[in-house]
């Protein structure tokens, strides 16, 4: 074999090397998946999205909660027998109303015991969804988040805001027009999660809850923590299974050229010193 053949062979060979990478990740993830279903006896369903990923023109792409999103999660439930658990792992900036509401209406739906897992975060649309589980397992580290409605950059509460405290005549009709689709799209919005937390609240609190979420009483990005949402009277839990950690770890981050967090991937005990 000549030097030029042993070139081509060395090109192909790193041209394959990211295929095989991914393929091995894949086969993983589906041996992880099935080890968790058959510990817990569930259908394990995972909704993972990355906030940062690989750039284009160096303008980063975001991923989030989209009706591609809905169509596969409600397969994976139309395929599920109704008397089996299911277990929904959640990883997401949030995203869509309407995708993330027909998530939450179908696991509401479910006649199984429902199970949102959140190792990190499950933020807006997230947390919709994890409404709408008979039990919701945070990492003691993991945050939820407020569901006021977002109307293109502006958050729907300050529009409201905007119209109740500024005199009239200081108003312009594109303002009043933002303001009448924020007060809709929060009524709608609180109507939703109210019949979501119907059957784990009374009417009153469900609402209250509802209002709570979506008024803007925090900011958009605030982190509801596990003592936070427990104070809210979510039922929460902090034991998270260790399976589920593992299961992230194969969710790494698309193409970077440098990693902003690293470390030795294994467990350190205080034994291990260094004399």
């Amino acid at each position: 074999m000549n030097p030029l053949d042993f070139l081509w062979l060395f090109f192909i060979i790193v041209s394959l090397q990211p295929i095989l990478r991914q393929r091995i990740i894949d086969a993983s993830r589906q041996k992880a998946i099935s080890k968790l279903e058959e510990e817990r006896g569930s259908r394990v369903i995972l909704l993972v999205h990355r906030q940062e990923t690989m750039s284009l023109l160096g303008f980063p792409l975001m991923r989030y909660i989209d009706v591609n999103d809905s169509e596969q999660v409600l397969r994976a439930i139309h395929l599920t027998d109704p008397e089996v658990p299911l277990d929904l792992i959640v990883h997401t900036p949030g995203g869509l109303v309407l995708a993330a509401l027909q998530i939450a209406r179908a696991l509401k739906r479910h006649k199984a015991h429902v199970t949102v897992f959140v190792p990190h975060y499950a933020m807006s649309g997230g947390t919709l969804i994890a409404l709408a589980a008979d039990e919701i397992v945070m990492s003691p580290h993991a945050v939820l988040g407020p569901l006021d409605p977002q109307l293109g950059k502006y958050p729907a509460p300050s529009l409201l805001r905007v119209t109740k405290d500024k005199p009239i005549e200081h108003i312009d009709d594109e303002t009043f027009i933002l303001a009448d689709m924020a007060g809709k799209a929060t009524r709608q919005l609180q109507e939703a999660i109210a019949d979501i937390l119907k059957e784990n609240f009374d009417s009153e609190k469900s609402e209250e809850l509802a209002r709570k979420l979506t008024e803007g009483h925090w900011t958009h990005d605030y982190p509801i923590t596990p003592e936070t949402a427990l104070d809210l009277g979510l039922n929460v839990s902090t034991e998270m299974p260790e399976l589920v950690y593992q299961l992230m770890s194969l969710y790494p981050q698309p193409v970077r050229r440098m990693p902003s967090v690293e470390y030795v991937p294994e467990p350190r005990t205080s034994r291990e010193r260094v004399n």
